[in-house]
């Protein structure tokens, strides 16, 4: 069915019609008229006659007339000025009284303001080294106990000595207690031996952080509307394994400790090892900020969780540039400072992997390099710039985002033979572990093994870790220097090249020995040395041209 035009009504009457409107108004104005012609009312304003020309001293009564007239203006204009004069004065008036009243108000608002300008200028950067660096000192300081946390991906290398070293050497008989975090990310058999190899120097606490803490208004709304099933609270985020039993802990030394003061625990360790976490975990609600970036906290933070225990919730330790290409992708912020190319950082951390688990877990075809990788990810989860073209940088940004945050499964395995570091001696051990429940840690780390769902053996990257990072905690040790513009450039040039395996990298990390070692020859294998390939105008030009007088002459 076609659907009519609309269009606008028209105004155009008969004749007969609009003579008719045209006679009823007539009519009407009519009728008014006699209406006001019977009461006496007319609109027209009758017309002035003056003063007729036969009247006597006509010209003395219209001259008279006139200086009333200037009278009657001059009055006028008067009243006009008094009011004008007297609003003005009024005026000034309020003025006087309003600035009397603002006058301290501006200089108290004066000096507030050069107030602020002066503490501007003295205060520090928050994101700066040296004042992360003396908030963690603090924390140590006002700490009893301290909880080191530990990546449980890699435990080794979240271990920072210079932290523990200074926690040893404090006044006050501190307590170092080291925590596993994200156990629900590693293998359960690589997981009891990383806790069996730990605590032989300290007391391990298995701990798996909760990732769906809410606000308490969110908690509020929610609990108005019942649901179900608990689907949403027993989901594998919202899951929190390891509280009751570092509670339970954390109580008995505090009610063994026999003192008014509440225990003041300090939470220390790397970026994105899950501090703030545990701290929210513990304490039930969302107290800290935490989420997926690295280097959230910036200051120390307080936090009550029960009557005689209290949080100190710390900013992440200072990673020192000496430490391993892999170490500092990992424990560092200088991609977040844009000290560091993340194209880098994601190259340095293929190298320790191996290569087919990254495929199978990415789900990628095989790739000769990081840039090669980067690209496949990139297209594969619709990463794509203007144009089509893959963004490499957003894939290597959610790449680093996996490996640093809870996401990415993988593991590093426990050495075997296990030696101590130089300032833990078989005293320090014994006084470390002194006054703890050893045997009540023993069964709730068991119970928390019980509880956490681990994931497979198989299904998890097995990663070459570079042994404990490095920090810096003194003021002194810290210079706030950018690397040179030429190695970022060299590294650029090197992600052209093919990616090594993680056995090879760890070849080429020893410089000490000159000579190569020879290649082992297995019978039915042929073996290739990558060598680099210098790929270029000039080069093409000329060695690709064949000779035809070297075979024929």
């Amino acid at each position: 069915m076609k659907r009519p035009k609309l269009r606008k009504a028209s105004k155009r009457v008969s004749c007969s019609k609009r003579y008719k409107i045209q006679k009823k108004v007539r009519e009407h104005n009519r009728k008014l008229k006699k209406e006001l012609k019977k009461k006496g009312v007319s609109k027209r304003v009758k017309k002035d006659l003056g003063v007729p020309s036969s009247a006597p001293f006509k010209e003395e009564v219209l001259r008279e007339a006139e200086q009333r007239r200037l009278q009657i203006e001059e009055e006028k204009e008067r009243k006009r000025q008094a009011k004008k004069e007297e609003r003005a004065q009024k005026r000034k008036k309020d003025k006087e009284v309003a600035s009397k009243e603002t006058e301290p108000k501006a200089k108290k608002a004066r000096q507030q303001e050069n107030g602020k300008r002066s503490e501007k200028q003295t205060a520090p950067d928050r994101s700066s080294k040296r004042f992360l660096c003396s908030e963690l000192n603090k924390v140590i300081d006002t700490s009893d106990v301290v909880l080191e946390v530990l990546d449980a991906r890699d435990p080794l290398g979240c271990r920072c000595p210079q932290l523990e070293e200074a926690v040893l050497q404090r006044d006050g008989n501190k307590k170092l207690l080291l925590v596993l975090n994200k156990i629900d990310l590693v293998p359960k058999e690589n997981m009891e031996r990383w806790i069996q190899c730990l605590q032989q120097e300290f007391p391990v606490v298995a701990f798996k952080a909760s990732t769906q803490i809410q606000d308490k208004t969110v908690q509020a709304k929610k609990s108005r509307i019942v649901a179900s099933n608990d689907v949403l609270d027993k989901s594998r985020g919202a899951a929190c394994f390891g509280n009751s039993c570092l509670t339970e802990l954390l109580t008995s030394y505090a009610a063994n400790k026999q003192s008014e003061a509440s225990l003041r625990v300090g939470v220390v360790g790397f970026p994105n090892v899950g501090k703030s976490s545990l701290v929210n975990s513990m304490k039930g609600i969302l107290a800290c900020n935490a989420g997926v970036k690295r280097g959230i906290t910036k200051s120390m933070q307080e936090v009550h969780i029960l009557k005689n225990v209290k949080l100190v919730d710390s900013p992440g330790v200072v990673a020192s540039p000496s430490n391993p290409p892999a170490s500092m992708a990992l424990r560092s912020l200088q991609v977040e400072e844009g000290q560091e190319n993340v194209l880098e950082a994601v190259r340095t951390l293929l190298k320790q992997c191996d290569k087919s688990q990254i495929m199978l877990q990415y789900n990628v075809p095989d790739f000769r390099n990081s840039l090669e990788f980067l690209t496949l990810l990139a297209k594969k989860r619709g990463y794509l710039q203007k144009g089509g073209v893959p963004n490499t940088e957003q894939a290597a940004t959610a790449f680093l985002a996996d490996w640093t945050g809870a996401k990415m499964s993988y593991h590093c395995k426990a050495a075997e033979s296990h030696s101590r570091p130089a300032y833990l001696s078989d005293t320090v051990v014994a006084e470390m572990q002194n006054g703890w429940d050893l045997n009540k840690l023993k069964t709730g780390n068991e119970e928390t093994l019980k509880g956490v769902k681990f994931p497979n053996q198989a299904s998890s990257i097995s990663f070459t870790s570079k042994g404990p990072t490095a920090g810096l905690l003194t003021v002194s040790d810290i210079t706030e220097e950018k690397p040179g513009v030429g190695s970022t450039e060299e590294e650029a040039e090197k992600n052209d090249e093919p990616e090594q395996t993680a056995e090879d990298s760890n070849a080429t990390e020893k410089p000490e020995k000159p000579q190569k070692a020879p290649l082992k020859k297995k019978p039915g294998h042929v073996q290739f040395q990558s060598v680099p390939i210098d790929i270029s105008l000039s080069t093409a030009s000329t060695d690709d041209a064949y000779d035809f007088n070297t075979d024929f002459k």
